[in-house]
This record gives structure tokens, sequence and C-alpha cells, in this order.
């Protein structure tokens, strides 16, 4: 196991400080054939719907099988508008580097002296929008073609002899989908909204999203494990590592701007299938209550129940709304269960957790901050399937057929899981490439890099910060589909 906070790294941290230019060389590796583009299936996730809720805090139930730890409120929360570049579906990296390893600290130093050259170079140019009914996409022609291309030439992920031309091709649509996987876009090979406002960051807002996540991986103590889970709060993603791979990436949903998830260490000791949610009393009080007082129907409508003190269930019509509770609530298992068919426990002092939901149509998003602070996985029964490896019995179709019986089931690991929640948008991984996300809980202006939050020991690397390339290392670009399923209910 390797301490994070004890690895050497490569660059001049006065350089870093100081943020003295550097001359570096952009390289541009092979891109994919638009063949091997329209091979790549979208993600295909369920569309199941319902009124959930989601929180941090629940209280503690007892159940006739089982003793869960306390499980994770839900919110009400109507569906989202879509906020993607095309179809509602997201494309998951095949990478099989992690986000977050021994490396990235090393690997990110190198993204922030690249940035911080091509910043003290002027950055890159401004994209228009296409004029009105227009799309640029493969066809299209003009001033705006031609500055999309240097746009991405500008960062690398054009070739710079092809950032004149004015005409939008295979070779700039293929550019373009690079672009929009290491910004965590749905790579459509068109410029949609989002991908325009990603584009239009400008070089020194990236530098600053670097430094602030280099001063985030400098102080975050973490014991990396044969075998790890990682999530990436600001891409909203999760990560199964085993050997310094990824096995499994997952989309996720986390924490609404004004519920941030929090950044935490923990370790995964449980896996819960089926499980029943109770209320915290402010949800009761400020989402449950006020529902029932509307629809008296709301209750069984949402498969709640109300339990008093001595666990027995309480009739609604003979509860004043606005009177004083003295009571429960309980949601049954089911598929209208705010945390779906299952829960991942990791006690941590925040009372977050990692489980399933039954708006799986959140996954197709590219922004996917909707929860009260846990972290909602995609195809989630694969995660606990790769986390109950060494808890005999428990493949992924024991675990379908588990949770097809309808009772809930509570499964120790044999090796409690380490667990990060991290928050990073901007890094480098080990390959070479750059990616960045939105600062969607605003938290990187309050993030300086500080000399002393990095390793003193530090030795030049011999390639330098021109070692550093922003576009994946000796092969193509990989994707594949997410592993959501419809089954997957």
């Amino acid at each position: 196991m390797v301490p994070f906070r004890r690895l050497a790294c490569t660059l001049p941290l006065a350089a870093l400080i100081a943020g003295a230019p550097i001359t570096l060389a952009l390289v541009v590796w092979a891109l994919p054939s638009r063949a091997q583009w329209n091979a790549l299936a979208p993600l295909a996730a369920d569309g199941f719907q319902t009124d959930t809720i989601d929180s941090r805090v629940a209280a503690p139930e007892t159940a006739a099988v089982v003793q869960p730890s306390a499980p994770i409120v839900p919110q009400p929360r109507p569906p989202a508008p879509p906020r993607t570049d095309g179809p509602e579906q997201v494309t998951v990296s095949q990478s099989p580097i992690p986000t977050f390893s021994p490396d990235s600290l090393r690997a990110t130093e190198r993204a922030l002296m690249l940035y911080r050259d091509i910043a003290s170079r002027g950055g890159w140019p401004r994209v228009p929008p296409p004029p009105a009914g227009t799309t640029l996409a493969l066809g299209a022609t003009g001033p705006a073609v031609t500055v999309l291309r240097q746009r991405l030439a500008a960062s690398g992920d054009l070739a710079p002899e092809a950032a004149g031309d004015g005409a939008f091709d295979m070779e700039l649509e293929e550019a373009l989908r690079r672009f929009q996987l290491r910004h965590g876009l749905t790579t459509t090979g068109a410029v949609g909204p989002m991908t325009l406002k990603a584009l239009n960051v400008p070089a020194a807002e990236r530098v600053r999203q670097l430094e602030a996540s280099l001063a985030r991986l400098a102080e975050r103590d973490f014991v990396f494990a044969q075998r790890y889970v990682a999530v990436n709060l600001a891409a909203a993603a999760v990560e199964a590592v085993d050997g310094g791979q990824v096995a499994r990436r997952f989309p996720a949903v986390v924490g609404r701007p004004e519920n941030a998830s929090p950044e935490l260490v923990a370790r995964i000791t449980a896996v819960n299938l089926n499980p029943t949610w109770t209320a915290p009393l402010s949800i009761v009080k400020k989402e449950i209550l006020p529902k029932l007082a509307r629809d008296p129907a709301y209750l069984a409508r949402a498969n709640m129940r109300l339990i008093d003190g001595s666990g027995r269930e309480i009739d609604p019509r003979t509860v004043n709304p606005n009177g004083p509770v003295n009571f429960s609530v309980r949601q049954d298992s089911g598929a209208s269960n705010s945390l779906g068919f299952l829960r991942i426990d990791m006690p941590n002092s925040y009372s977050v957790y990692m489980h399933d939901t039954p708006r799986r149509d959140l996954f197709r998003s590219d922004y996917r901050f909707h929860s009260h602070g846990c972290v909602r996985v995609g195809n989630v029964r694969d995660l606990a399937a790769w986390l109950l490896t060494d808890t005999p019995g428990w493949e992924r179709k024991q675990i379908d057929a588990a949770i097809a019986t309808g009772r809930r089931t509570d499964i120790r690991l044999t090796n409690a899981m380490p667990v990060v929640w991290i928050y990073l948008t901007g890094w480098g991984t080990a390959d070479g490439t750059a990616h960045f996300r939105e600062d969607v809980y605003d938290l990187d202006d309050k993030r300086r890099l500080d000399p002393s939050m990095l390793v003193a020991a530090r030795r030049p690397d011999a390639t330098g910060a021109a070692g550093f390339a922003l576009q994946s290392a000796a092969r193509p670009l990989e994707l594949k589909p997410s592993a959501n399923r419809l089954d997957d209910l």
C-alpha cells in the first residue's frame, strides 16, 4: 500500500508556485476513425422515474432479518431537464488509468505547467456561437469553424497544421469528440451549448482549476490499497480500482450545489439489498407532512408508513400534519424506494453513502448534481459484485436473485474496502491527458496552491513538463457504453 502524502514529485516546486513560463511541446496522438466512433453504442439507461427524496441523515430502524446502519434520506425532486449536447446519454471512458492514484499528483503538476505555458502565450480564441438556425457540426463551414480549429489546436486536441482550414471535416469532428470526453461531455462531435461553454473557459481559469486540484491532491491523506473505490465528485463518476487500473467505471449522481457531497475517506463495510428507508425528522417536517396535508393518499402511493414509538403502524388519517411529530416515516423496500434496490454502507461522520436509485434517467445527463449529498451509482449492482469479490457466494447473479426475493439482506464484506470522495475539477493522468470539469460547487477560488501542502523533496524530471501531452499516450482514444442495463431495475 502506498501512502499518498509521501509520494515524491518530479517537477520543481519553485516553478509551480512562481508560475514561471516554460516552453512545452504539444503532442497530438492518433485519433480514432469515424467508423470507430460510430461503433460506440450510447448509454441505454432505464427511464424509470419516481418522486424520490434524498438526504444525508436517517433514523436507525430495526428489521426482522438485519440491523443495517442508518440510511440516507431522499428529497422530492422534479425531473431535471436534459442538459446534454445531444441525446440523453453519457459516454464512459474505457481508459484503465484512474483519476485518483499515486501518479495523480505528478501528472497534475505536469498539466499545470503546460496550461500555465498556454495561458502565458495568450490562451486560445473564443469560439463564437453558430448563426441562428445552423449547427457547428460535420459539414459546416465559415469563420466559426476556423476559430474552432484554432481553439482545439491551442489545447492540443487538433494537430497545429490543421488549424487554418475553414471546413468541419471528420478530423475536426474526432478532435472535438476527444475534447468532449476530456471534459466529461457527451461525445456528439458537434458543438452544443455545454460544449461551447467548455470551449470558452479561459486558459487562466483552467490553470486555477489545476492549482486547486493540486492542493487537494497534496493534502488528501489516503493510503492506496490493491483495491479501492474513488469518487470524483466534480466529475460525478465512480471508479473501482484494482492493481493500479480501473476495473469498472460508473456514472454517478452527486449532491446539488446547495447540498454538496463532502470530500471524505472511509471504508466500505457492507452491501444492503432491498433496503427500507426511515426519514429523518427534518425531511418529515419539511417534505413529507406538507405533501400529506395536500394529498391524504400520498403515503400509500409512495409506499410509506407512519410508525409510532412502540413499532406499531399509525393510520395517516389520525395524524395532524401541523401537529407534533411523535412518529417516524418508513418507506418500504421495492421499486419505488428512494434508495433503489441496493445500498453500500461506508460509515463516516457525514452519514452519507452510495446507493441505487429509481431515477436512472438522471445517469443519461452530462449534469448529474441532484442528490442531497449521497452518491447514486449507475449499475450499482455491478459495483456491489466487484466489492463482494472476496465474499463467497455473492456474484452478480446471486445479488440479482436475492433482490428478486424482495427480502432485506445485509452482506458484510470479508475485507472492508477503502473509499475516497474527492473534488477534482482539473487533473492530469499518467497517460498524459488533462481533464476538466465545471466547478459546480464553486470551491476552487477558495483553494490556493501552498508550498507547505506539497512534498518537500523533489527532483527535476528528465523529460520535464514537455513530456506531458494533452492527449492519450500511444493508443487511440477508447470509449465504451455505460454498463447500465435495462434489467437493472
